[in-house]
């Protein structure tokens, strides 16, 4: 029965993201059309992006497959029931890219329809949007609950219990969470490379230098910047939270298996077992049920539209949670180290990290959005040039991490009390409880956005760009508040993954007569691990960040050499040469994601084969604590540049133009690489090198530390 309605609940997930893609290419683009020249100039626009879109997305998955081939080789050769593994990680890798292709899609068709939606009404161009960002949020959801449950039952077919544990069974399907974070980990630097690139180069030529709108059809790097909407937000992003998903059930199920095996009565209860992910599918639920609560007919109810959903579903799931707990766990209880679990103290853990999620999400909006004070505190500074709005941008993100980190600390606290390491694992999938509506509107802003880019390229009219630009501006808000989200999820993920490679590797070890691991923090391993660890992060921003400059470096040059060379382009009788802006951010990404991502996989796998799993346990710490308050600051940090300046161009010091605009631009552009590249891809640093260190679990334990032997 709890197979079935796990199942069930990720085919509600997929039902509705297939009738709200029929929703969004029912709307016709011709509908409301000033003329023909219109709808032509809508679909020529719509087409570029598209096919931008989807080059760039083929040609990284090209790339991506090639060491998607060599990782499972290495599964293979390396790992006990390696060959299981391996399929196991081709499959997360398989359904992550499958996800990420749809949501593109869908976005390239969305967008203009959001554009030529916005003729008619506010409401009709934001349900399309919602709509649009709707597939992505429920049809990845979707595909990550049936796709862990398909390959757990192909496993427990395969390898039923008695020939392996559960325990064992649980660390092979951890190979469908780390496929799918590494197809992540390459979206969100790829994809944040070549958005960054494209967004600087218009941003400073643009706006800066020549004196252009934003999205003006004479900058030739409009089509790249637009098509890096797509990339970045919509297939990152999604890559992203999917690998969340799978990864934080894959630590529960590692660490409730390893309970159950000296528990006969748990192990004996299946709906205890896969208790994980049923959490999942009563989140599709919830998502599901808040979805007619969310309307926006005026521009000042847009942003709280969006909220809503967020609120409510995440109420309907803390109510529903409750019985759910109650009805699979009974009285069931299960020790976890010296904490014994029962229902109550998990419905406690999985409430800890459903409330801090949303805690989380509220706060980056105070620190993001600019109808409250410290973004405004950053358009102030702007009076005085670039430099002064910097230094209070990086004093806003700096200052906007404490309180994550201790609503973060706190759940820590309180999933551990009530249900020990595998609390920890359950705070994270609490967090991610209402995923399906978090990614549905985070993918509706940059859709949105398009929207309004195409608006302004096809030259649709003030008011119809006046609807796109309040849709833009709420979605903008709650991008930052997804970003926060996905930060704080990844950092209970990275967590319960740990915990999870800690109970593996110590029940293997025990299982061979050695000594646990002893990760006394004045340990020398211990103590190198942390220090090693806690550099990661600087060395993967600086890589990444360099990365976007070198990029944006080549596309300033193209733009201002068609500036300079294409006559009549200023004046709006030429065309600009859109192509080469998009080969350049797409050959840079494509190039420049390489080195970071071999840094994150390469790092855990060289420490523990060398060093032992005690100095891998001290790294993926000091990662963890370091890289989480470096991505919440960076990601707030270029938020709040960002909306500074949006809030400047509302008509305040000056508006469009003035030299208060000019400086908070060029915080903007500084800010880009922070909230879209860099900090962002922190979350799958974190996540990844655990999950590494989870699959390897094992072999670390029995094979690791050449070194130090």
């Amino acid at each position: 029965m709890i197979i079935g309605m796990i199942f069930g609940l990720g085919a509600l997930a997929l039902i509705v993201a297939a009738i709200f893609r029929q929703r969004v290419l029912a709307v016709r683009i011709e509908d409301g059309a000033a003329s023909a020249e219109e709808v032509s100039k809508l679909k020529e626009i719509s087409d570029a992006i598209a096919e931008g879109a989807m080059a760039f997305l083929g040609r990284e998955y090209r790339v991506m497959s090639i060491f998607m081939i060599i990782f499972a080789a290495l599964i293979l050769w390396t790992v006990d029931h390696g060959a299981y593994t391996a399929v196991a990680f081709l499959a997360g890798a398989a359904t992550s890219v499958v996800s990420g292709y749809v949501g593109m899609r869908i976005a390239t068709k969305g967008n203009v329809r959001t554009a030529s939606a916005a003729r008619i009404s506010l409401q009709k161009a934001f349900n399309v949007a919602f709509h649009s960002g709707s597939v992505m949020g429920f049809g990845l959801t979707g595909l990550a609950v049936v796709g862990l449950l398909l390959v757990w039952m192909g496993i427990d077919v395969l390898l039923p219990l008695g020939d392996v544990t559960r325990e064992v069974q649980m660390e092979i399907l951890s190979g469908f969470g780390l496929g799918g974070s590494a197809v992540a980990l390459f979206g969100r630097v790829g994809g944040g490379i070549y958005t960054k690139a494209a967004d600087v180069g218009a941003d400073l030529v643009g706006k800066v230098e020549a004196g252009i709108p934003e999205d003006d059809p004479r900058n030739p790097a409009v089509i790249a910047d637009n098509v890096g909407d797509n990339v970045g937000d919509i297939a990152g992003m999604g890559a992203d939270l999917f690998g969340s998903i799978a990864e934080s059930t894959c630590a529960a199920l590692v660490i409730g298996a390893a309970a159950y095996a000296v528990t006969p009565e748990a192990s004996r209860n299946i709906g205890v077992l896969l208790f994980p992910m049923l959490v999942n599918g009563v989140g599709i639920l919830a998502s599901v049920i808040s979805l007619p609560f969310i309307r926006a007919t005026v521009e000042e109810k847009v942003e709280g539209a969006l909220k809503s959903a967020l609120i409510i579903s995440t109420l309907i799931m803390l109510v529903a949670l409750y019985p759910v707990t109650h009805w699979v766990f009974g009285t069931t209880t299960f020790m976890v180290g010296a904490v014994n679990v029962d229902a109550t103290g998990v419905f406690v853990a999985l409430a800890a990290g459903l409330i801090a999620g949303l805690l989380i999400g509220l706060v980056t909006e105070f620190f993001t959005s600019h109808r409250y004070k410290p973004v405004r505190e950053v358009a102030d500074a702007s009076k005085t040039g670039s430099a002064t709005n910097i230094i209070y941008g990086l004093a806003l993100g700096y200052n906007s991490a404490v309180i994550p980190m201790l609503l973060i600390a706190i759940s820590v606290v309180v999933g551990f009390v009530f249900a020990g390491m595998y609390g920890i694992a359950l705070t994270a999938i609490g967090m991610l409880g209402t995923i399906a509506v978090g990614l549905t509107i985070d993918a509706y802003g940059p859709t949105s956005d398009n929207a309004g880019g195409i608006a302004e390229m096809a030259e649709m009219g003030k008011d119809i760009r006046k609807r796109t630009d309040a849709l833009d501006a709420a979605g903008n808000t709650t991008a930052a508040i997804g970003k926060g989200f996905a930060i704080g999820s990844a950092a209970l993920t990275s967590l319960a993954l740990t915990s999870a490679f800690l109970t593996r590797a110590n029940n293997v070890l025990v299982t061979q007569g050695k000594s646990p691991l002893d990760l006394t923090i004045t340990d020398p391993q211990v103590l190198a691990g942390l220090l090693v660890g806690g550099a990661l992060p600087f060395a993967f921003s600086a890589m990444t960040m360099k990365s976007v400059g070198k990029a944006a470096f080549d596309m300033i040059e193209e733009v201002r050499r068609q500036f300079r060379e294409i006559p009549g382009l200023m004046e709006g009788t030429a065309k600009a040469e859109y192509g080469k802006c998009v080969d350049i951010s797409t050959k840079a990404s494509i190039r420049e994601m390489i080195a970071p991502g071999l840094l994150v996989i390469l790092t855990p796998l060289i420490v523990g084969f060398l060093f032992g799993p005690q100095m891998l346990a001290g790294l993926l710490m000091g990662a963890l604590v370091v890289g989480v308050m470096l991505a919440i600051s960076m990601a707030n940090s270029g938020g709040a540049w960002d909306n500074a300046k949006k809030y400047i161009e509302t008509g305040v010091h000056g508006g469009k133009g003035s030299d208060t605009h000019k400086a908070a631009v060029v915080g903007d552009t500084v800010g880009d690489p922070f909230k879209d590249t860099s900090g962002p891809a922190l979350n799958i640093l974190i996540k990844l090198m655990a999950i590494i260190s989870l699959v390897f679990a094992a072999t670390f334990a029995t094979n690791g530390g050449i070194l130090l032997k």
